[in-house]
Parts: structure tokens; C-alpha cells; sequence
């Protein structure tokens, strides 16, 4: 498709997001480490040169107070204001929901391993994906509502999992992760021994098969990048 993504690295430290997110989109790249104060331009002037953007996961909470995310909220506002195509993955989800103006809560519980998801509707952004599906999931935050305009996609007893607003997509599962990345992360929280084993249980060949099927929100992203029309802006 020759489409060139923006990939905003909202994860703290060493983890797979980069690996993950250029393995899984089938595009032209570039990586920024947002929480180590590397941002990509703001989408005007010569110096834009991407058709797309793609934000990560993250170890923080979008509502904390750091600078690196109250300067990503600016960021993200000016993607939206230029109609810019986005997709945000778990805390990317939660993040465009709270700039673009909706609520992020601490849910009180931890939503960890292989996981069902229930589509709503037929947005193009999950063709080929089954009505139910299966993701892993590891996140305690949620979107507790959605901003004015958005449209609710997924849901699973949990709550939103995924929206649309606009061109901008958020998806609270993590369609990129494959079963090395899963045992990281378990591997990586602090649990007790019997969540451990719990969450270990629901790593099985058959989830991580049945998770494949969500990889397909990023071939369906970048042909969403591919055929959207940017909305006429003052600056055009």
C-alpha cells in the first residue's frame, strides 16, 4: 500500500511495542519514543510526511501528571484538528478517548490474558474479524465515556472496547502482541502465584490461534489510511 505510519511509543523503558507495531503493520515506518520526549511533528508544513499515525501502549495512566502526556494531548489535538487517519492500541485507546474529550477511570480490577470481545456494527476497521472475538488484554483503566461524536465498536463485560471518532480509532485489546509478548507481560506484573496461574491458563495454542483474527484491524487500518479523504482545514 505504500503507506508511511507514524508509531507513537507511549511504553516506558525496554518493551516489545516497537518490535510488535513494525512487524504488524505492513507499511513504512517511523518509531517515536514519546515518553523519552521524542515527538513527531505536528502534521503541517514540509516537514509532515506521514499518512497515518499508530500510538502504543504504556505502563502509565493517561490522566497522570507528566509532561511528556500533557504534550501528546496537544499533539494528538492537532492530528484530529488535520484529520489525520489514527489507531490507539490499550492506553493509545484510552488516551485519544480522554484529548478528544471523553472520561478515563481506574476500573478497580486488572484485565489480564485472552480475553472475548464482542464486535458492534460493521465499521470497516474490523472486516474479517469475527462478531466475537478473542485479544490479549492487560489494562485496569478504562474508557468510561466516550467523547461527543464517538462511535462504540466493541464492548466485552469490562466495558468499551473499542470506538471510532471520525478517522481516529482507539481498540482497548492488543491485536499486535503474540504469545512471547503475552508471557512477558504476565511474567512482568506483580501478581499473586494463583492469579499467575490463572492468567497463564488462558495462554493456550488455541487462544493465541483464535487471537489471529484480530491481527486484522491493522491491514484494515492501513486501507482505511489508504482510501480517507482529509477534511478541508483553515491552513488547505
Amino acid at each position: 500500500m505504500n503507506q508511511t505510519i507514524a508509531i507513537v511509543d507511549a511504553s516506558v523503558g525496554e518493551t516489545p511495542a516497537e518490535r510488535n507495531l513494525t512487524r504488524s503493520l505492513d507499511a513504512e515506518n517511523r518509531v517515536y519514543k514519546v515518553s523519552d520526549g521524542h515527538f513527531p511533528p505536528v502534521p503541517a508544513g514540509d516537514d509532515w510526511r506521514y499518512d497515518g499515525v499508530v500510538i502504543s501502549g504504556s505502563q502509565t495512566s493517561v490522566y497522570e501528571d507528566l509532561d511528556w502526556i500533557h504534550d501528546l494531548t496537544s499533539w494528538v489535538r492537532d492530528i484530529h484538528r488535520a484529520d489525520i487517519p489514527t489507531l490507539g492500541i490499550c492506553w493509545g485507546h484510552q488516551f485519544l478517548a480522554q484529548s478528544l474529550g471523553g472520561w478515563v477511570v481506574d476500573m478497580g480490577d486488572h484485565e489480564l490474558g485472552y480475553r472475548t470481545i464482542h464486535r458492534r456494527g460493521d465499521d470497516p476497521l474490523f472486516a474479517g474479524v469475527p462478531p466475537s472475538f478473542t485479544a490479549f488484554q492487560t489494562h485496569s483503566d478504562r474508557v468510561a465515556e466516550l467523547p461527543s461524536g464517538a462511535v462504540e465498536l466493541a464492548r466485552n463485560e469490562y466495558g468499551i472496547q473499542a470506538f471510532r471518532h471520525g478517522a481516529r480509532y482507539g481498540v482497548q485489546f492488543h491485536p499486535e502482541y503474540d504469545r512471547e509478548t503475552a508471557e512477558w507481560v504476565i511474567g512482568n506484573k506483580d501478581l499473586s502465584d494463583d492469579r499467575r496461574a490463572s492468567v497463564l491458563e488462558t495462554i493456550t495454542d488455541e487462544s493465541v490461534a483464535a487471537a489471529r483474527d484480530a491481527t486484522n484491524v491493522f491491514d484494515n487500518f492501513l486501507e482505511l489510511v489508504a482510501t480517507h479523504k482529509r477534511r478541508p482545514s483553515r491552513s488547505d
